[in-house]
């Protein structure tokens, strides 16, 4: 067997592999849904402009609220689903154990700083609330609305992570090669 070959088993076998727990499921069901009214809002304008000559001139704003929901959202989805990036040439050298040794270390590092987003986004959303911030769009939108989808996001990935490292750490802990199920 090929070290290629060898490492792709490896790394199916210590893959991430989980299951979706609600949380992913909501956010992935709310990351289709941002993405169906991205698509309706810019084709109405789109046809609006061609047909009519006229726009909307809301389809920017929302695009960009929408753009917001699926890159924050989308993040427990991609975690879980192991859709991040990672140095495959490193992680392929390292032995099965050191290479759930890496993943729990790049987890808890990674959920400290999403951490520390969260609670740096929830003040962001309390300021716009408390001083009233509105887009200065035709929408006028609140912009604590878009805000909290940071929030959201980034307190789903955390819930995510903890999830993973929590699964990690039982598999460190008994020495099990084969990554099971949270």
């Amino acid at each position: 067997m090929t070290q290629t070959a060898r490492a792709s088993a490896e790394h199916a076998s210590l893959g991430r592999g989980h299951s979706e727990s609600v949380i992913e499921k909501v956010c992935k069901l709310a990351s289709a849904l941002a993405l169906v009214v991205l698509l309706l809002a810019v084709g109405v304008d789109i046809v609006t402009r061609w047909a009519f000559n006229f726009s909307f001139e809301v389809s920017d704003e929302l695009g960009g609220y929408m753009l917001i929901a699926i890159a924050f959202l989308s993040l427990p989805v991609s975690h879980i689903n192991d859709a991040f990036h990672r140095v495959e040439f490193v992680q392929a050298r390292l032995s099965p154990r050191v290479q759930l040794l890496s993943r729990f270390v790049f987890d808890l590092t990674a959920l400290v700083f999403c951490a520390l987003f969260v609670w740096q986004f929830i003040g962001l959303v309390r300021s716009s609330w408390r001083f009233g911030d509105h887009a200065p769009t035709f929408l006028e939108t609140p912009l604590w609305i878009p805000r909290s989808l940071l929030v959201i996001g980034m307190a789903a990935l955390c819930l995510s992570l903890a999830r993973s490292l929590a699964a990690n750490l039982r598999r460190l802990c008994t020495g099990s090669r084969r990554r099971d199920e949270p």
